[in-house]
């Protein structure tokens, strides 16, 4: 494998960061965030208007806010793939999202396969990760760490050899699968290698209103909204994990399905923002694959809101157990927001100063679907400012590497610690990214220049050019300006392309070159 580059230009951190922070304290105490589907414009920090993040915020106040970070992936299984191996999507295992059912199963038939899994455990889950792979947990393990993920996992089924514990979580509680995470009142979650009741009755997620049903009277939605929301469960274990480990380094992976499809939050603060922003007029009736919704945009913000709040908690937390100084905060989100008729992206300008409507978002490599908030935050440790280090996900195993004095399996990332201290900051030469959904994508930046390939699988070739200095929302194309350009885009494409490790037809790109 050849892994990326560092460029020979070696920049300096981004001039906002004034001043220099010290070395920062050794093998200190992770906890990295992860929203599921949240846009690069849905946090207050980030240009938020409307939903409220007072506590990330104030994480974001006292640390550094990056504005070039992406995902590796514009779907959740690969993005978190590229996460947990620290690979971009060229060269990683994972590069769709596949469930891992036994072949020939008809996935299409929501009641059928609901009810198959709560039947049979096989049947649960996405597509492993090979047996022994190496991850960013077994890595944190080594050196000496507590590991826990509490939230959602999407890597491999609960029997399969990807579960979480065989993948280096000394503690897991949430969903395995992701296609269970769409409803935020499970009946069960996985704890470990166990099925834990919640209590709450059995709703797949294809369920409407009763035949005559009220769509606005908000109590015709009762069934869906249930006594234990997933959010809270999670937030208790994750509590406790800090509670028991606080004498020991630990690495937490939270893994929020916040505010991934179907929107659901309490009443009381739905409510709050249907007081805040309005009465809306137009309930989700058909929501696919999710629930009914009487009020999409309030539960929407009232979910990131929950969420935020929750953040909170865990810091007066970190604070009253003596370890705040010694814990470092991490947040950003798997993927851009999503295109479904629950995810009001366009209400709030998910997507911030990038498009995110549809083919724009999740699910497309345009910058509203792969460019992530990202904010870290440790103490009194760092300069508060702002960072323009162009980095992707493959950067967090060698930036934890770092952080715990241990070594890094190969991988494709650069650490960024040093500039979280102020230091001048190694350079990815370029970032790669192909997505075999949607008729195929492939995608490079490289400085202030990014080259996209759409429907590859048609074997186009035709390579548009965009200058994200004065064109962010990637709306002129200036290939024909610079074929130069162009033609080292395309070199750059054919280093980091490799065909992917598994015979998973859905996660095959075949990708085209033009002629020479």
């Amino acid at each position: 494998m050849k892994l990326s580059r560092i460029s020979a230009a070696v920049l300096p951190v981004a001039a906002s960061l004034t001043g220099c922070a010290d070395k920062l304290p050794e093998r200190p105490n992770i906890i990295f965030l992860l929203f599921d589907d949240l846009g690069y414009g849905d946090l207050g920090c980030y240009g938020q208007e409307l939903i409220e993040t007072p506590n990330i915020d104030a994480l974001a106040s006292q640390g550094i806010v990056f504005t070039d970070m992406y995902t590796n992936a514009p779907l959740s299984a690969p993005s978190r793939c590229s996460i947990m191996t620290g690979l971009h999507t060229g060269h990683s295992q994972i590069r769709a999202n596949e469930e891992g059912v036994p072949r020939g199963f008809d996935t299409g038939m929501p009641d059928r396969y609901f009810d198959r899994m709560r039947a049979d455990s096989t049947y649960e889950g996405q597509y492993p990760l090979a047996a022994g792979t190496e991850t960013i947990a077994k890595m944190m393990q080594k050196a000496g760490y507590k590991t826990a993920m509490i939230g959602k996992w999407g890597l491999g089924g609960p029997t399969s050899e990807a579960n979480p514990n065989k993948m280096g979580f000394d503690y897991f509680y949430g969903f395995n699968c992701q296609m269970l995470a769409h409803s935020y009142y499970p009946d069960y979650l996985w704890e470990n290698g166990e099925r834990v009741l919640t209590g709450n009755e059995y709703m797949p997620v294809n369920r409407r209103l009763e035949p005559g049903a009220d769509p606005y009277d908000i109590r015709s939605y009762d069934k869906f909204n249930q006594k234990y929301y997933a959010p809270d469960l999670m937030y208790d274990r994750l509590e406790n994990f800090v509670v028991e480990n606080a004498s020991d380094p630990f690495m937490l992976m939270w893994t929020t399905i916040v505010p991934h499809s179907t929107v659901q939050a309490p009443e009381e603060e739905v409510m709050y923002y249907v007081n805040k922003l309005g009465e809306e007029k137009t309930p989700i009736l058909d929501g696919g694959w999710y629930y009914p919704v009487l009020y999409p945009k309030s539960a929407y913000a009232a979910m990131i809101t929950h969420l935020d709040a929750q953040v909170g908690k865990l810091v007066q937390k970190l604070k009253e157990l003596g370890i705040y100084e010694n814990t470092i905060f991490i947040i950003s989100s798997d993927n851009g927001p999503a295109n479904n008729s629950n995810s009001p992206k366009d209400y709030f300008r998910s997507g911030g100063p990038f498009k995110c409507t549809k083919g724009w978002g999740k699910g497309s490599l345009h910058e509203g679907g792969i460019r992530m908030p990202f904010i870290v935050s440790f103490g009194s440790h760092l300069t508060p400012g702002t960072s323009d280090y162009a980095g992707q996900f493959v950067d967090l195993m060698p930036t934890f590497a770092e952080l715990a004095g241990v070594e890094a399996p190969e991988n494709d990332g650069i650490s960024f610690v040093p500039t979280l201290e102020g230091r001048r900051q190694p350079q990815h030469e370029y970032l790669y990214w192909e997505y075999p959904g949607s008729k195929g994508w492939v995608a490079v930046r490289w400085g202030r220049w990014k080259g996209l390939v759409q429907n590859v699988k048609n074997g186009n070739t035709t390579m548009e050019l965009f200058d994200l200095q004065t064109d962010s929302l990637e709306t002129t194309d200036l290939a024909a300006r610079h074929p130069d350009i162009v033609d080292q885009m395309w070199e750059f494409v054919r280093e980091a392309h490799q065909p992917v490790p598994n015979d998973v037809e859905k996660y095959k790109l075949d990708i085209k070159f033009p002629e020479k």
